[in-house]
């Protein structure tokens, strides 16, 4: 998936610079999972990318607005999930599933970019803001997924869709927080261990005996 969602380039120019930034965005994501975050340059960036260092500045205004990329490839893929559960009978829990599976490969393979990502949440640079206007349209659109399960009876409705929808989010941001200490193959794992947990309180009532007994993953 391209680093944030445009529309088709209707031009052999657009494409290219569409292409360069991929370049980029890739090769920057590599070398934060070779050297790590901090220890990478955008020297070493543009080198990866085989482009000059003004290049880089035609795209990103700083090696930081990476991770803003890196932010709107996984809402991309958020709003995707939700997009394909709103115009699916299949029920909520599959994608659900699959979205844990589609959320993680990217920091399985990079988990200095997520490092990263939690230390620019906690910084003072205008990425901060960006990156937490970035968590109001997660919340929204988990808000989405939520109701549309409390609509069809496959989520409990007694809470506000927003209040699980919160818990949702801090169970998966918490579980990204403790693996980044680690860093290891252990991410898929961890997610699926906290989905399971959490399930149990966001079935209906009703439902939660068999929720219990049921596997959420194979």
């Amino acid at each position: 998936m391209a680093a944030k969602a445009s529309p088709s380039p209707t031009s052999r120019r657009e494409r290219r610079s569409l292409e360069l930034r991929e370049r980029l965005f890739r090769s920057a994501l590599d070398l934060f999972a070779q050297k790590g975050f901090a220890e990478t340059t955008v020297e070493d960036i543009t080198e990866a990318a085989d482009v000059g260092k003004g290049t880089f500045f035609n795209y990103f205004p700083s090696k930081d607005h990476i991770l803003l990329a890196f932010g709107e490839m996984q809402l991309a893929k958020l709003g995707d999930a939700v997009e394909e559960a709103r115009h699916s009978p299949a029920p909520l829990l599959q994608y659900l599933r699959s979205l844990s599976t589609r959320m993680t490969e990217e920091p399985m393979r990079n988990p200095a970019i997520v490092r990263a990502l939690l230390l620019g949440y906690l910084s003072s640079t205008p990425v901060r803001e960006a990156l937490l206007d970035m968590q109001k349209r997660v919340l929204a659109l988990h808000s989405e997924m939520i109701e549309l399960g409390q609509q069809r009876g496959e989520v409990r409705d007694d809470l506000p869709a927003v209040e699980l929808a919160q818990v949702f989010r801090q169970t998966i941001f918490g579980t990204l927080l403790m693996w980044t200490l680690h860093g290891d193959s252990t991410l898929e794992a961890r997610i699926e261990s906290a989905f399971n947990i959490l399930w149990m309180g966001l079935a209906p009532r009703n439902a939660l005996t068999s929720a219990c007994v049921a596997p959420l993953f194979t």
